[in-house]
């Protein structure tokens, strides 16, 4: 069940801060070197293709893999198959680099915890984006993210692109095959973007990053929010009309959009609401609000609204932080 509102543009006046066009200088693409990872990278290279950013590619060697590697082996083996695992990381990157000799980037190797290392790299480079592949697995009826993409969503100060598993269609860029072949696309073909939102302190700032998006990409745009508990709209109907005016109210007074936003609420569960919108709009991109380690506590990420979403969505995922 849904309620669209597209006739009435949105009132002039509502937001003081003009929506700009976007910055990427620095993208972070995190990979564990598996064809989840290798099905996020055309994203990352056409990312820094469109906006002349550097890459910044990214591989770490965690304890527990080296440890399986090891089998209980002595410290001097283990500093052996640290050795041989840290030349072959850098041989795979210096494989994956031959594909975009044009795009300027740098590489890293490193050991230990994957968010700490990457924590690092981020702050010391101003990273702008990180680029990282995710998997989706079915559990309890529970959808889970692989736990370095958990990491990342958690503590990310910038915005994470994340790249599912149910990919496809025009949203799904194609992979690198052949060595010194440049595969990646000029810039990316963003026709329609979906903005949900569940109007959270942050949402005015999230908003103008997806107008910016928008604005940049000259795509169709659909706000959206989700209410979950609706029993009481029909006799009571004015907090539909306060959300659309709500979602209107996010868009900025000045913004230079291609066409008239679509505003749109519906009804249900959130992140199916969210799949189901972008599915039939053939959404090449999803932006989404992301809570902070702080803002979490002890629950636990796959089962909010953002890693389900993100697990089965048809198109990549933009997850800023709230």
């Amino acid at each position: 069940m849904a309620l669209i509102d597209t006739a009435n543009p949105p009132t002039r006046g509502q937001t003081s801060k003009p929506a700009s066009a976007l910055e990427v200088k620095n993208v972070l693409f995190a990979t564990d070197f598996s064809a989840n990872s290798e099905a996020a990278l055309p994203y990352a290279t056409a990312i820094c293709r469109r906006f002349g950013s550097t890459l910044h590619l990214v591989h770490v060697l965690s304890d527990t893999g080296l440890l399986m590697m090891s089998g209980g082996v002595d410290y001097v083996s283990m500093g052996t198959i640290y050795e041989d695992a840290e030349n072959e990381a850098k041989e795979k990157l210096e494989h994956i680099s031959a594909h975009f000799e044009t795009v300027p980037l740098r590489r890293y190797v490193r050991h230990g915890r994957v968010w700490k290392n990457l924590a690092l790299i981020v702050e010391e480079n101003g990273i702008d984006l990180i680029v990282v592949g995710t998997h989706g697995r079915t559990g309890l009826g529970k959808l889970l993210l692989g736990s370095v993409a958990e990491d990342i969503l958690r503590h990310a100060p910038c915005p994470v692109l994340t790249v599912g598993p149910s990919v496809c269609g025009r949203a799904k860029l194609p992979t690198f095959r052949n060595r010194g072949s440049d595969l990646a696309p000029v810039e990316l073909d963003l026709r329609q973007i979906v903005f949900a939102t569940n109007f959270a302190s942050g949402a005015s700032r999230l908003a103008e990053e997806a107008v910016a998006l928008a604005i940049t990409f000259r795509s169709r745009l659909t706000l959206m929010h989700v209410m979950e508990d609706y029993t009481g709209l029909g006799s009571k109907p004015e907090p539909i009309a306060e959300g659309l005016r709500r979602l209107k109210d996010l868009i900025p007074a000045d913004a230079e959009l291609q066409y008239i936003p679509e505003t749109l609420m519906e009804f249900g569960h959130a992140a199916e609401r969210i799949l189901e919108t972008a599915a039939k709009r053939a959404a090449d991109m999803i932006v989404l609000g992301a809570r902070s380690s702080a803002d979490v506590g002890s629950t636990h990420l796959p089962f909010s609204v953002a890693p389900r979403v993100i697990a089965q969505a048809n198109c990549p995922v933009l997850t800023i932080r709230e």
